[in-house]
């Protein structure tokens, strides 16, 4: 994971690059300048919302959103699945790229903590997935039913993305995703500087993995029918 300041200029504009498009188109232009804003799937994220307003928490505590920020964040549950509402970070590790390197973020990291079907680490610029707080006695998240490649639904505004757990993060922060999640929902990619301060809900869906955990159209499919059961259930 990496969340530090903006520094270089040109790094920056190196990463507002588009990436690939996604199935459904968004109504609204892109907010950070850079590919086409995409909404995925039929759920509506209002409806999505409207099932996560009240938290019974799964975790021992509350988390931070960054370092040295009070601790405010729950990890909270349903029987179907498990979310949080916090900032996003941006992860740009795992395989360097054009808009993720070692000369875009020194802080660069081409490790991920869960890898493709061919053994080589995530791509942060192409495949959306999140982060989740490494294993503590706030919170166990494979207790909740969650691994890599663990389907999830990412809001923002009225945007829905699908995503994988890809990447595991301090035990004591939350909210973060990778470059491709925020680019496709609008959230500037930059991961110095960048990402969005609050305003970004994460749900989790229980016992449900994507193989290959690089395979985003699967994802999308699953993660839609997740979601319409999600929004159904009681």
């Amino acid at each position: 994971m990496c969340v530090q300041p903006l520094t270089l200029a040109a790094a920056g504009a190196a990463l507002l690059a588009p990436t690939a498009t996604q199935p459904a188109p968004a109504a609204a232009p892109p907010a950070h300048g850079g590919a086409a804003i995409r909404h995925e799937g039929d759920v509506p994220a209002a409806d999505l919302l409207a099932k996560v307003r009240d938290c019974d928490p799964v975790s021992r505590g509350k988390y931070r959103s960054d370092r040295g920020k009070p601790a405010t964040i729950p990890v909270c549950g349903t029987r179907d699945a498990v979310f949080w509402k916090a900032d996003m970070d941006i992860d740009c590790d795992g395989q360097p790229g054009r808009r993720c390197n070692r000369r875009t973020d020194p802080f660069f990291s081409g490790t991920t903590a869960h890898q493709q079907s061919d053994g080589r680490h995530l791509s942060a610029e192409r495949l959306p997935y999140i982060v989740v707080p490494a294993v503590s006695p706030l919170w166990d998240h494979r207790a909740s039913g969650v691994r890599g490649g663990s389907v999830a639904a990412v809001i923002h505004r009225d945007r829905v993305q699908y995503a994988v757990v890809g990447d595991v993060g301090p035990p004591d922060i939350i909210g973060e995703a990778s470059y491709a999640t925020a680019e496709r929902l609008g959230i500037r990619p930059d991961p110095h500087g960048g990402g969005t301060d609050s305003g970004v809900t994460y749900i989790v869906f229980k016992d449900n993995r994507v193989t290959p955990i690089e395979d985003h159209a699967a994802a999308v499919r699953r993660g839609e029918r997740l979601a319409r059961e999600f929004v159904r259930g009681g």
